[in-house]
């Protein structure tokens, strides 16, 4: 093609000398602990299925039952024709299971973010986003047209040089667990600072639904805290609910206005209403299934004794998400490609998703996983990394 604008050869090439190459693999069957990947048989410690509900008997029923009544599409937005007696029963289901008055669904967390974000303030207002936020948060704050600063990772102290420093409506932003250090938001110091200085507080808790919690509340459940405390909270339905999609729950008066005014939820069509059905009895099995959080904090913590003991980086996180800091952006890829020849799939995170020089090995955990075969990861880790 002769027109120079469609030349990314360049990039491309540049993004490879850089070990910054992003590569899709292709899975054949379900997610499990175990994956078919290209002809190769690999354990799995890189999916978010934290609680290994996407491939759940009664899960995967229920949207079988939902297609055969529902069918596959949704035929338009929420607020045309697309909004089914599925989602509704799912939108009120999610209210009573954050404690909250009503909850709306969005069709992916990105566009949950986005559309609640730009929603929810303008020019003229503040965003106050913590450093580390998931790429969905930040792009929010940016496509609000709001003043955008970024505070220091998980610290309050600067947060409330911030504040201090703003005038105006100020919204603050932040993960619940943040994707990729795996460690969890000072959630009850955000709470009171965004009381004290009247500020929006917006909590994405995609990673801590499910996982946190007695009853599988997430981050908000895990410090005790309230909605009164946390007014406006994101969650992802295609982690530990083990399906799709996302949802923001709050106050009435939030919800009815995000149904008008973001843009994300107006323009775009229902997610198909077999899904809702499945994440139905995924939120049942989440809540009345507490050995798989037993589980799976039982498997985090076997494994940072036995890292501890080799001397392995782990970063701080109690959470499923256990990242080992390597660093080099070169040497993490290498690592992870020893480890899928010794039939170990772990992902390799290197910048821009994290920051420069702090590549990483993202390991996470399901409820699925047992003793054995983390201590066969453990020792796979110890060849490849001593």
């Amino acid at each position: 093609m002769s027109n120079r604008f469609y030349d990314f050869s360049a990039s491309l090439q540049q993004l490879e000398q850089q070990n910054l190459y992003r590569r899709r693999r292709v899975v054949d069957g379900p997610q499990a602990v175990e994956l078919q990947v290209e002809g190769r048989r690999l354990l799995n410690f890189c999916s978010n299925d934290y609680l290994g509900l996407a491939n759940h008997p009664d899960v995967v029923e229920a949207f079988k039952t939902g297609a055969d009544r529902y069918g596959c599409g949704s035929g338009a937005a929420h607020l045309i024709c697309g909004h089914s007696s599925a989602h509704h029963a799912l939108e009120e289901e999610l209210a009573a299971f954050t404690g909250r008055e009503r909850a709306l669904l969005f069709s992916t967390g990105y566009m949950a973010n986005l559309g609640a974000i730009s929603a929810l303030v303008g020019r003229g207002d503040c965003v106050l986003e913590d450093r580390l936020n998931h790429a969905s948060l930040l792009d929010g704050g940016l496509m609000s047209g709001a003043r955008f600063q970024r505070y220091r990772h998980a610290d309050t102290d600067d947060l409330r040089v911030k504040l201090d420093r703003t005038q105006g409506r100020v919204l603050i932003v932040s993960d619940g667990v943040f994707s990729m250090d795996g460690d969890v938001a000072p959630l009850p110091d955000l709470a009171r600072l965004a009381d004290k200085y009247q500020a929006g507080l917006l909590v994405d808790d995609a990673h801590g639904f499910g996982v946190l919690g007695r009853n599988g509340g997430g981050v908000v459940e895990h410090f005790g805290l309230s909605a009164e405390h946390v007014p406006i909270l994101v969650g992802t339905l295609g982690k530990a609910f083990g399906t799709f999609g996302a949802f923001v729950a709050g106050s009435a008066e939030l919800i009815e206005y995000l149904m008008q005014k973001a843009r994300t939820y107006v323009y775009t069509t229902a997610l198909p209403a077999a899904v809702a059905e499945a994440t139905r009895t995924g939120l049942r099995l989440l809540q009345a299934e507490s050995w798989r959080r037993e589980q799976l904090q039982a498997l985090v913590g076997h494994f940072r004794r036995g890292a501890e003991q080799q001397g392995l980086r782990l970063m701080a996180s109690a959470t499923a998400i256990q990242p080992l800091l390597v660093g080099d952006s070169g040497r993490a890829l290498v690592a992870s490609r020893e480890l899928a020849d010794l039939g170990f799939w772990v992902g390799a995170i290197r910048p821009p998703t994290v920051p420069a020089g702090s590549a990483r090995l993202r390991i996470t955990f399901t409820a699925h996983h047992s003793l054995q075969q983390v201590d066969a990861l453990l020792a796979a880790l110890g060849e490849v990394l001593r």
